[in-house]
């Protein structure tokens, strides 16, 4: 297929690019680099240099023997994404070409204001061009399970069976964001299955738990081919986060009571569902909506996990708990159903006890690289950072 993946600058968007074009797909990537930008304008720069995308294609061939086209540009930009579209005219598109980060949504108003321009706008120009140029094509679009929240019920798989005063339907299920970035992923839902009843598209919406690691079968081996490790509260997703701070020696920043469970995938199993979404596209005219993890732990589990991982490793991990910034609850029920994509074919990787050593060798190779200062700052849904450790963070220095 002619794959066009928005956003294959990003920490998952490169290794989608390189797990399919091993699988034989033409891939062309696109991005502005906005996610390098807001890295470098919060002082949030991840934990080794991470080669441009034009550089990476190359590195990429000389790898492989499999080619990665690249584009730069701003897909707000009508006439960028018109373009892209009409020179690449793909059987499919990824959209990964959204802000990515839940707490630089929180930061201030101008944080907020770019994270829902960018993210609804993109979404609005992709539907656009697909309609123009690409209208059987289909759409796999990145969502996440935190659109859901945290309700008293189970979760189902995108929709659910309603009965009521003895009639039923099917709707979506409801959604209860966390944060504005959530929020501007459940606009997209909305968006897409408004013009997918309006235009017929067909439409794959994943709804992704927080992954984790650095690597696959694609860039086994060549760790410049490695995507981007963030370890900042910005940035990081949890678990990379806590691998970091275990090998610096900084105590694990466990929020409030760390009850706060989530569904969690490695980064080969990603690669793994977004691959089985391509390869089985959605029908015209469907809204297709994965639940896509592969395992539920809550916060603690995960320091407990990392603990131990330290220890086999010869490392003293500690564990602080800090006042929590978010608004979240932090002891809930939690039990999404997560059927569709094992029944395609995915083959999860456990997160095992030699697992997780592996990946912890991989981020001691980068110790020296680590600054503690951006390890936690206390960015706050409520503008104010928490208070425990102000003093210690002030001076760059773990709050132990």
């Amino acid at each position: 297929m002619r794959v066009l993946i928005l956003g294959g600058d990003g920490y998952i968007g490169w290794p989608t690019a390189m797990h399919l074009s091993a699988a034989g797909h033409e891939v062309t990537v696109a991005d502005n680099y906005l996610r390098r930008r807001l890295m470098l304008q919060t002082d949030n720069e991840a934990l080794f240099p991470v080669p441009t995308l034009d550089e990476r294609a190359r590195l990429w061939e000389a790898h492989s023997g499999h080619r990665v086209e690249v584009r730069i540009g701003d897909l707000q930009d009508w006439s960028v994404m018109a373009a892209l579209f009409e020179e690449v005219r793909p059987d499919t598109v990824i959209h990964y070409a959204e802000q990515p980060s839940a707490p630089y949504s929180m930061i201030d108003r101008a944080s907020a204001d770019l994270t829902l321009k960018n993210n609804l706008g993109v979404t609005f120009n992709v539907i656009h061009a697909m309609r123009e140029f690409a209208p059987d094509a289909h759409l796999v679009k990145l969502g996440t399970m935190g659109e859901y929240g945290t309700p008293n019920i189970d979760i189902e798989e995108g929709w659910i069976e309603i009965e009521h005063k003895g009639r039923s339907d099917r709707f979506l299920f409801p959604r209860a964001a966390g944060s504005l970035y959530h929020t501007t992923k459940v606009l997209d839902t909305d968006l897409l299955w408004f013009y997918v009843r309006a235009w017929g598209l067909r439409v794959t919406d994943l709804m992704q738990g927080p992954v984790y690691g650095l690597e696959t079968e694609e860039n086994a081996g060549e760790p410049r081919l490695y995507s981007f490790l963030n370890y900042d509260e910005v940035f990081g997703t949890v678990l990379n986060r806590f691998m970091v701070q275990a090998v610096a020696g900084y105590p694990l920043t466990v929020y409030g009571k760390g009850g706060q469970t989530r569904g969690y995938l490695h980064m080969r199993d990603a690669l793994q569902c977004v691959r089985l979404a391509v390869e089985t596209p959605a029908a015209g005219g469907e809204l297709r909506v994965f639940n896509q993890f592969v395992e539920t732990f809550s916060v603690n589990d995960l320091a407990e996990r990392v603990r131990a991982s330290g220890a086999r490793l010869g490392l003293d991990v500690g564990v602080r708990t800090l006042p929590n910034p978010r608004k979240e609850m932090e002891e809930h029920y939690y039990n999404p159903a997560h059927t569709g994509l094992l029944e395609l074919g995915l083959h999860p990787t456990p997160l095992t006890g030699e697992e997780m050593d592996r990946m912890m060798k991989v981020v001691r190779t980068y110790r020296d690289r680590i600054e503690p200062d951006r390890i936690f700052r206390g960015v706050s849904w409520t503008g104010s950072a928490p208070s425990a450790g102000a003093e210690d963070r002030q001076q760059g220095r773990p709050a132990a």
